[in-house]
């Protein structure tokens, strides 16, 4: 198998490429593959996208290296089809809703909601999730209209989770179980809210009272059962927790005994929330003490955790020890493979991993094809990236955002086509996003082009993205570091007055660059004065000497 022939001969991954196209070149003539050329193309950066003119590509979000089970089994809440499910008429209702709280709400006083029934506003389940939603960042408002959806009974079980999930955001827990105990009064499930606490607790570093919420589960007669428990483990391993996650994992093995899902959920953990091939490694062998039997999934995990540090030798060994166990390896092994291979430079292999891909009946989506162009665009093989743009469109994969940012992000593209990216990438519904102006803005400050990054500034107003905190620092850094200190508090100051928070380290370096300039002031001054002072003595040294 030409995994375990690649794994034994490469000793050296920083020299695998190297061995590579010798290593495979038997393989290409048993498969019947041909020879993947791409670095001659002639086309330019935008023939490639020009190639299906018309076509809307979607705009998708892949969580390349997600390895654990699906996630549903986990998922407290699915905030997605809050709006989603809102009509034309409901948004605009929302929209007004939000603004009629924002002019008449005092969180300072008890408020009656008569303002809210005086309005022609109706109340719905939808109106009341959908406002909650839009008011996530203010807790107070959003609790106003979930009591005002109370009074009207418009208070389902989303509007309660939902509402438990923003307290939980804004750490106002003993708010958060006032609502868990009516839940429960009620007679109402509360096994989801239980849930969000814990996810919530997680999230604010409090990994003990996220424990502690599931252990008291049973006063709400709810049986800790193994969902929630790997649910639990979950929430801990997402936010970071994984060794708390592990030592209750091993502390509760009478109840819920060692089985290959609990050890996935922290291999996944090791695999990605952090990316500690050590740790990782640890926990394959505590596997193997316990008799646990990895399965697909922890094949795929540590094959992915190997491709992200670049040990191609041993993801490879894995990729061929896992089908000798007899598991079929999915699309995200085969994508880790894809990753690994091409940040070794071994890019014709990456794309025959591609076409095993096809014959394993995988049709491959944007990602792997991102990998290869991205690894491409960072050492300024441009021509080479477009090649496998091109190839990409003949094969009826659309092009997602990743892809854009990769060629706004490679060496070598200038000024001007990175406009012409970014407006392909508005036609086109895949952005451009903030995100996208946060690479644009580092791009050509760090490059020393501060008109270019001034223009780009502006142009997000055109596509209706509006500055936040992380911009104002990229932009005022930058000009800072450039001399343009007076500009640099001018943006500062103007964007701080629309609403952006202030930033404490931003405004140290305002004032340190402001005081640097009163001292050189001063300094000039005084050397003038110096200067003359020395003239003046000179002059009266000569006109006494006349005299």
């Amino acid at each position: 198998m030409f995994s375990s022939y690649l794994a034994r001969t490469i000793k050296q991954r920083t020299h695998s490429h190297l061995f590579l196209p010798f290593i495979l070149r038997s393989l290409a003539s048993q498969y019947g593959f041909s020879t993947l050329s791409y670095s001659h193309s002639t086309h330019t950066l935008f023939q490639a996208f020009h190639q299906t003119p018309g076509i809307q590509y979607q705009k998708l979000d892949y969580n390349h290296f997600s390895t654990l089970h699906p996630s549903h089994l986990y998922q407290t809440i699915d905030f997605t089809q809050i709006t989603e499910c809102a009509d034309e008429t409901t948004k605009s209702d929302v929209i007004q809703l939000v603004k009629l709280l924002r002019s008449n709400f005092n969180p300072g006083e008890a408020e009656s909601s008569d303002f809210l029934d005086r309005s022609d506003i109706k109340p719905s389940d939808v109106l009341i999730n959908s406002v909650i939603w839009e008011l996530k960042d203010e807790w107070k408002l959003a609790f106003f209209v979930f009591k005002w959806g109370q009074k009207w009974r418009c208070d389902n079980e989303k509007a309660w989770s939902l509402m438990i999930w923003v307290l939980g955001n804004h750490k106002k827990f003993n708010n958060a179980w006032c609502l868990i105990r009516d839940l429960y009064q009620s007679s109402m499930n509360t096994q989801r809210p239980m849930l969000i606490m814990i996810d919530r607790y997680a999230a604010a570093n409090e990994p003990a009272e996220a424990i502690r919420t599931f252990q008291i589960m049973e006063k709400f007669k709810l049986s800790p059962d193994q969902n929630s428990f790997y649910s639990l483990l979950h929430t801990l391993c997402k936010h970071g927790y994984i060794e708390e996650a592990e030592e209750f994992m091993f502390l509760n093995a009478k109840l819920f005994p060692l089985e290959t899902h609990g050890f996935n959920i922290i291999l996944e953990g090791w695999c990605t929330t952090f990316i500690d091939i050590l740790e990782a490694k640890r926990i394959w062998k505590e596997m193997d003490k316990c008799q646990i039997i990895p399965d697909e999934h922890s094949y795929t995990h540590m094959i992915s955790c190997f491709s992200k540090v670049n040990n191609l030798f041993d993801s490879l060994r894995l990729y061929d020890e896992m089908k000798k166990k007899g598991w079929t390896p999915n699309q995200k092994v085969y994508n880790s493979l894809v990753y690994v291979l091409s940040h070794e430079n071994c890019i014709d292999e990456a794309l025959r991993i591609l076409e095993k891909m096809k014959e394993m009946g995988l049709n491959p989506d944007s990602t792997p094809y991102n990998f290869i162009i991205r690894t491409l665009c960072e050492v300024g093989k441009l021509e080479d990236a477009r090649g496998i743009l091109s190839r990409m469109l003949e094969e009826n994969v659309s092009p997602n955002i990743d892809t854009y940012h990769a060629f706004l992000e490679g060496v070598g593209v200038n000024f001007e086509e990175s406009l012409e990216l970014v407006e392909r990438m508005g036609r086109s519904g895949n952005g451009p996003t903030r995100d996208t102006f946060v690479i644009l803005l580092e791009k050509f400050l760090g490059v020393d082009e501060v008109e270019n990054a001034m223009k780009i500034w502006v142009k997000m107003k055109d596509y209706e993205v509006f500055p936040d905190s992380k911009h104002l620092v990229i932009m005022v850094e930058g000009l800072v570091k450039h001399g343009l200190k007076v500009k640099g508090r001018e943006l500062y100051n103007e964007m701080i007055s629309i609403g952006i928070v202030e930033d404490p380290k931003l405004k140290k370096l305002l004032k340190d660059s402001l005081e640097d300039e009163c001292r050189k002031s001063r300094k000039s001054r005084h050397e003038e004065r110096r200067v003359r002072m020395h003239h003046g003595k000179k002059w009266f040294s000569v006109k006494k000497s006349r005299t």
